[in-house]
């Protein structure tokens, strides 16, 4: 089988490293990272950066594949994957999305997603993030719960590109954008679903409503109790037992 992530914003797929090793104590070695537009990878001048944007990008990568693959997404990857699950699910043999509660109606979108969403407030945002050299980039980052070196690699790649796409992918997605898509969950349960919920993490929902969200998907929920946003950085163990527990299931279900 095929493991395919996708990480999300303001990082690289420096974020996977951790986890990646203890998944190769598993024998999960055909493993591909994906990085989205402007998040590690060239941003095109022509790419809009928006939700579809990436969803039409996402598609056309997972294409290219022979078969069917496993696809894992954190934060904003995991938006991605859920856009294909619900309109693509015959690219997937499973899928694993963190950030489902985003499409739960009573979502509200956390403070610093609301700056990046407001014009003029979340260019001087990301401008003060972005600012001074890597050393000063990394510093922020595990300020933010980011351990290093992956802090130190993530900032080499947060530039002007990215700030862009950052500011075009969060005004695609201002409400109701990702209320309306929820109406389309119960598609994605065409192939098998996991939701990690790490409870710490208060960017994308209560963990009643990330339940809620994973049922109407018709995925399996696991808690990852005291563990933050960045789940697979904070416990990479645990992560790849979570990940390799729900990937056995899938074959052998």
């Amino acid at each position: 089988m095929t493991i395919v992530f996708v990480h999300g914003v303001p990082v690289t797929s420096a974020v996977w490293t951790p986890l990646l090793k203890e998944l190769d104590k598993s024998d999960h070695d055909d493993v591909v990272l994906l990085s989205p537009p402007g998040f590690g990878a060239p941003l095109p001048p022509t790419f809009g950066a928006t939700i579809d944007d990436y969803r039409i990008w996402l598609i056309e990568e997972l294409s290219r594949f022979d078969t069917p693959v496993d696809l894992v997404g954190q934060s904003m990857g995991g938006g991605h994957v859920l856009e294909v699950a619900m309109t693509r699910p015959d690219l997937l043999r499973s899928w694993v999305s963190d950030v489902i509660g985003g499409f739960e109606p009573d979502y509200s979108w956390h403070p610093l997603a609301q700056t990046w969403q407001t014009s003029g407030e979340g260019e001087r945002s990301l401008a003060e993030l972005f600012a001074g050299n890597a050393t000063d980039r990394a510093a922020r980052m595990v300020a933010w719960g980011i351990p290093e070196p992956t802090a130190s690699e993530v900032a080499l790649a947060q530039n002007a590109d990215m700030a862009r796409a950052i500011l075009a992918l969060y005004r695609s997605a201002t409400p109701p954008t990702l209320t309306t898509r929820g109406h389309h969950l119960p598609k994605a349960a065409a192939r098998p679903g996991l939701v990690p919920i790490p409870t710490d993490d208060t960017t994308v929902g209560t963990v009643a409503s990330r339940h809620r969200a994973a049922t109407r998907a018709g995925a399996h929920a696991v808690e990852l109790t005291g563990i933050g946003h960045w789940w697979m950085l904070e416990d990479p163990p645990q992560a790849a037992r979570m990940l390799s527990d729900f990937w056995t299931s899938v074959t052998t279900s």
